[in-house]
This record gives structure tokens, C-alpha cells and sequence, in this order.
């Protein structure tokens, strides 16, 4: 039995999906071991980290033979690559990546939901780095300096990164001035243990079409030391056109509470994505790729098969984006958000739209279900674009009763989505057509459009 140090020589022959390499020990391969930072078809020799009854985890110790899905050259791009708990595939090629993307969506259907569903190809992302338009980075007290980055996988341990390199390159100079502001000022820095200090995070979000950026300080209080410095000094950064400080006073592990003021500028910035304007505020959804997203909503409504009577129900709606996006080749509009200011935004956004067509209902998606099945509405076709634990446990049975012909399910964790697919499958909607999309390249996350039909 092997232990804790051993060093083996083991070849990686899957993924995990958490983006792990996978290899077997063993005569029978029964001990399964975890080995992150491999690609297939890798063979090394690895040092057992942790041994649990059915598995284990390891890392390279020493690569013999590299997989030809690997990156020629020798050091990742990235100085953090294996520190921060972002990237999992930046030692690979794109195309490889893009092959275990869509494996673990065909195996999640297969194993988590036991349902035989071949997914269509991956539609990959048009750029793989310099994608996203919102970045959240804890802050946490230097030596020297405020630490700025991201957490450690699976800790709150900050990896320093200000130019992350998923991250648009103003991001790094926003940073590098909130960072001197910091500094002069000496504004507190949390401390998670004593719950003491002031700045949690800072949290930038840009609209790619317009270039604004929106810059929100999480703080544990609204009263900053000298605001004017800081404002002077974000104001020569000509993108920034909002500072706006989040208050998040609670022990917890959310990032954003639930109370917002704007310190200078507008509250919110303005992006557009399908032809159509949209308003974001802080705590507003919205796709961080957002050419990537553009082709996802795209897919999603090709696939609805919409038609000019239906009534479509968009739960789990945001700010609006997919309902507003498909409001012209349907009747009627219904969107359903449990977050009151992204309710607002999809309000907002629809009238500056000129969508008439459009109304929105600040609740749980499973209580706004059960209002409309109430009221009698009978929805043609229902979008659900969940949060990554997937739907509410009484969703299931409350579309069976509205009944829609089709589901439109936007998941952004295959594991949940072939869970719910599964419970939805008893309702009498069986799964059509899968099709994984790559929003999050070099990360472990896949997004996936899938459509149920009424049996």
C-alpha cells in the first residue's frame, strides 16, 4: 500500500474535473491519484502528498516523458501558474484543453446523471488570454507592502498577481495606484483571523464595448482616509469612470454585501453585447467573457426554436442579458432574479432598450415559478442560467406542472447540470442536444447550452 512520500513513476492517462491529471497504481490500478499540473499521456515520477481509502494525491516530482498535448519552452507564462487558485491549463496547447473540456462534460452526463448524451463539439473561445471584464482580488497585509492577488487553491492564503494575464493589462496600472493610495494613507487591511481592518477586496469591472471600468473597494467601512487622493489619481486612468465602495462587515466568505454607495462617479457602466445596451452595477450577473458570451446567448436562442407567441420564462436572469437578447422573436418576456439591483438593471435595461415586451420579478426562481403557475401563465419555453449548485430542489416538479415544450438549460458546472438533467428526466423532458462552450479558458470551468424537450 502506498503511503504518504513515495515517489512513483505513474503515467496520467485522464483529467479530473477539477483539471487534475489522473493516474492509477497499483497491480490491479485500484488507488486512484490526483496529480495536478499534468496533461495526458505524461509520464513522471510523482510523491505521494495525502492518501485517502480510495484515492490519493501527488505531485511531479520529476517529468521522464512529456505529453505532446504540453507547451514547448520550458517555463509557464505566468510567475503564479501553481500558486493561485486560478489557471489549471496554462502548460497545455488551447486545442488540448479544449479536448478535455468537452470530455468532461460527456462524462459528467454519463457518470453524475447516468443519461447517454454525446455532446456537440466544443465552440471555443476566440482568445484565451486578456478575456475577462471583472476581476475580484483579496488584499491581504505585506512586510513592505499591501499583498494584492488571489487566494491559494483551496486556501485564503493571497498569491501576490497584479497583472493577472486573464485580466485586461489596465487592471494591473488600477491596482498599482489603489496600492500606493494604500500605502500613503495607511488605510487598515482585513485580517480574516481578528476581524480587524478595512480593505477586503478590490473588485474592477470594465464593459468591453464602451471601455469603461467600474473600480469598488469591499470594505468593512465607508470612511476612507484622504478619498480625494485616491479619486485624483483614478481619474488619470481615462477608462475609470466609477468608484463606488461595498460594505461587507460580516465573518463570511461572500465577497459583496449587500450595501453600496458611490464615492465618485456613475453607479453603474455600460456595456453592449447582441445589439442591445446594458447597465451594470456592482453586484449585477453578467458574463465575465463576454465576446464568448455573445456566442453563447446566440447558440441558446438558435436552439429554442423560438416562435413570435411564445412566452418565454428566463430564471435565474441577471441583469437581464438572455431574456432582453431573445425578447424580439418572442411574445412576451418574463425574467425572474433574486438579487433586488440586478432586478433594477433588467428594468432599467429593457426600457433603454426600447423592449416593451419584457417584465421582471425579483424573487427565488422556484417561488416566482410557483407565483406564475398560479396566475395561470404557462410559459412555451423556460431558460434556467443558474448559479453553480444548480437549481432549486422544487424547480423540477414546478416546470413539470407549467409544462413548457422546451428547457433551456445554460449551466456554467457540468456536474449539476447532468444532476438536474437527470431529475428533469422523471418530469418528462429528455436532453436533445448538449453543446459545451469555453468561456473560462486555461481555468478548470466549461459553460454548457443544453436543450430538454417535453416527451
Amino acid at each position: 500500500m502506498w503511503k504518504k512520500n513515495d515517489v512513483i513513476e505513474l503515467e496520467i492517462t485522464g483529467i479530473s474535473s477539477e483539471g487534475s491529471g489522473v493516474a492509477r497504481a497499483g497491480q490491479d490500478g485500484g488507488l486512484v491519484i490526483f496529480v495536478p499540473y499534468t496533461a495526458v499521456g505524461d509520464r513522471a515520477l510523482v510523491r505521494i502528498l495525502k492518501v485517502e481509502k480510495t484515492h490519493a494525491f501527488g505531485r511531479v516530482e520529476q517529468l521522464i516523458t512529456p505529453s505532446p498535448d504540453r507547451v514547448g519552452g520550458g517555463e509557464p507564462d505566468c510567475a503564479a501558474f501553481g500558486r493561485c487558485g486560478g489557471c489549471v491549463y496554462r502548460h497545455i496547447t488551447y486545442e488540448a484543453e479544449c479536448r478535455y473540456k468537452w470530455q468532461k462534460v460527456a462524462d459528467a452526463f454519463q457518470r453524475i446523471g447516468g443519461l447517454a448524451v454525446t455532446p456537440q463539439p466544443l465552440v471555443a473561445c476566440g482568445r484565451a488570454d486578456r478575456y475577462r471584464n471583472k476581476a475580484q482580488y483579496p488584499v491581504a497585509a505585506g512586510p513592505y507592502r499591501p499583498l494584492i492577488g488571489f487566494y491559494a487553491p483551496r486556501s485564503h492564503r493571497v498569491v501576490e498577481q497584479r497583472d493577472c494575464l486573464l485580466q485586461p493589462p489596465v487592471f494591473r496600472q488600477i491596482l498599482d495606484v489603489v496600492a500606493r493610495y494604500v500605502k500613503e494613507t495607511g488605510l487598515s487591511v482585513y485580517d480574516e483571523q481578528t476581524h480587524t481592518g478595512v480593505l477586503r477586496h478590490i473588485y474592477i469591472r470594465q464593459a468591453p464595448a464602451t471601455g469603461e471600468i467600474m473600480v469598488c473597494l469591499v470594505c468593512t467601512s465607508g470612511k476612507l482616509p484622504q478619498p480625494r487622493r485616491l479619486i485624483e489619481r483614478l481619474q488619470a486612468v481615462p477608462e475609470v469612470v466609477s468608484l463606488v465602495v461595498n460594505l461587507q462587515k460580516g465573518d463570511t466568505n461572500v465577497i459583496l454585501g449587500e450595501e453600496e454607495y458611490t464615492l465618485w462617479g456613475r453607479d453603474s457602466i455600460t456595456d453592449r453585447l447582441c445589439g442591445l445596451q446594458f447597465r451594470l452595477s456592482p453586484r449585477s450577473f453578467y458574463q465575465v467573457n463576454s465576446p464568448a458570451a455573445e456566442r453563447l446567448y446566440t447558440l441558446a436562442a438558435e436552439q429554442a426554436q423560438l416562435r413570435p407567441q411564445d412566452v418565454l420564462l428566463d430564471l435565474y436572469c441577471g441583469t437581464g442579458t438572455i431574456g432582453l437578447s431573445m425578447a424580439h422573436r418572442v411574445r412576451q418576456v418574463i425574467g425572474v432574479e433574486i438579487v433586488e439591483p440586478a432586478v433594477r438593471d433588467a428594468m432599467r435595461n429593457a426600457a433603454e432598450n426600447g423592449v416593451t415586451n419584457a417584465r421582471f420579478l425579483c424573487a427565488d426562481a422556484a417561488a416566482a415559478a410557483e407565483t406564475l403557475r398560479r396566475e395561470g401563465i404557462r410559459p412555451d419555453v423556460v431558460v434556467v442560467d443558474p448559479p453553480r449548485k444548480g437549481l432549486d430542489a422544487a424547480l423540477p416538479d414546478l416546470l413539470r406542472q407549467m409544462g413548457p415544450r422546451t428547457i433551456l438549460y445554460i449551466s456554467c458546472d457540468p456536474a449539476t447540470l447532468a444532476r438536474d438533467c437527470a431529475r428533469l428526466q422523471p418530469c418528462g423532458y429528455t436532453v436533445t442536444q448538449a453543446t459545451p462552450v469555453d468561456l473560462f479558458p486555461r481555468t478548470a470551468h466549461v459553460e454548457c447550452v443544453t436543450m430538454m424537450t417535453r416527451n
